[in-house]
């Protein structure tokens, strides 16, 4: 994996967190909605922009961060103990605006090839 791809979902949670988000990019609200009809494309096999193993991973990232185990328990260190939920949730986040935007841009992207092929312009 390229650093590109991997700072993808870091440089999507910045431009979200700051509010600048380009013109015609969704909302986050937009993107939480988009997970459904992804996450159904993707088992389809449809859509083959994101992977089943980055969508293993994403479901790990939450289930850690939504688990009573933990391997840095806050209990005994307070501070480091909330900073592994924090980087993982903030990866998660990220990961989510970055393959939600380009599954909707894949999905525009189809609506304009089947206008395309039915004669329009």
């Amino acid at each position: 994996m390229s650093s590109r791809a991997r700072s993808r979902p870091l440089l999507a949670l910045w431009a979200a967190l700051r509010g600048h988000r380009r013109a015609g990019q969704p909302s986050a609200t937009t993107s939480l909605r988009t997970l459904p009809r992804l996450l159904g494309a993707v088992a389809s096999g449809r859509y083959r922009g994101v992977s089943g193993g980055q969508l293993a991973l994403m479901a790990l990232a939450l289930g850690y961060v939504l688990s009573p185990v933990d391997l840095v328990p806050e209990a005994l260190l307070l501070g480091a103990g909330l900073l592994d939920d924090g980087v993982l949730l903030a990866w998660l986040a990220g990961a989510v605006l970055a393959e939600t935007d380009a599954f909707l841009a894949w999905e525009q992207q189809q609506r304009d090839d089947a206008r395309r092929g039915r004669g329009e312009p």
